[in-house]
């Protein structure tokens, strides 16, 4: 049974505290830190309860899933896919999310500002790198970073906020540490590189956001600490 709203605002507000805290602790503005619920396999109401609560975006994993979803609610939520995207999907996908986390292509890249040329949409996305070198992971390598980056920056449809990752599955906490700081010294280096700011650093979610924050995330993804486990 799906949680009542009762209890997801108890959790926000939780989860609010523990970014608070990591911000306090690493010396930073919780202001910048955003906090993306992430709706995956959950019913439609979880992005009714994101809106409720004053959540701008959700974040959701599979096209269909979120379109599906998206017919069922009114809310005025921003969706965010944050999953596995292949080309033949981008169409899709160009059309029915607000920003894309998970642009880790050429392929991909071509495939979206063909998308959003077509439909005359400019489309944020964030490029995925995989800073933890962690095969069981989707992601560009970091030394491939760069030409991902310069080719995404020449497409007129695409707007390239940041950069995403996700942590390694590990029980040593220094390897979240490491993955992190990667992604903000890639970022840093790119930032330069080009010449553009890359503000959003999508990193963190319910069992290592602390990590995150510490090592510079402006955005976490949190599911299970929200809604539950799946």
């Amino acid at each position: 049974m799906f949680i009542d709203y009762d209890t997801f605002r108890q959790r926000a507000e939780a989860l609010q505290q523990r970014i608070a805290a990591a911000c306090q602790r690493a010396g930073r503005n919780p202001v910048g830190i955003s906090l993306l619920p992430v709706t995956k396999t959950h019913p439609a109401a979880a992005a009714d309860y994101a809106a409720r609560y004053g959540l701008p975006a959700v974040g959701e994993n599979r096209v269909q899933e979120a379109i599906d979803k998206r017919a069922q609610t009114t809310a005025a939520v921003r969706w965010e896919l944050i999953g596995h995207l292949q080309s033949n999907k981008a169409k899709l996908a160009a059309a029915h999310f607000d920003r894309i986390q998970s642009v880790d292509s050429e392929k991909l890249i071509l495939a979206l500002n063909r998308a959003a040329t077509e439909i005359g949409k400019k489309l944020p996305v964030l490029l995925q790198i995989n800073a933890g070198q962690d095969p069981a992971k989707f992601g560009a390598e970091p030394d491939g970073a760069p030409r991902l980056l310069e080719l995404a920056l020449a497409q007129p449809a695409l707007q390239v906020d940041g950069l995403m990752t996700i942590a390694p599955l590990s029980a040593d906490p220094a390897v979240a540490h490491r993955t992190f700081a990667n992604l903000r010294i890639i970022r840093d280096r790119l930032a330069r590189q080009f010449d553009r700011p890359l503000r959003e650093l999508s990193m963190g979610m319910s069992s290592d956001l602390e990590v995150a924050i510490a090592e510079g995330s402006t955005q976490v993804r949190i599911g299970s600490a929200l809604y539950g486990p799946r």
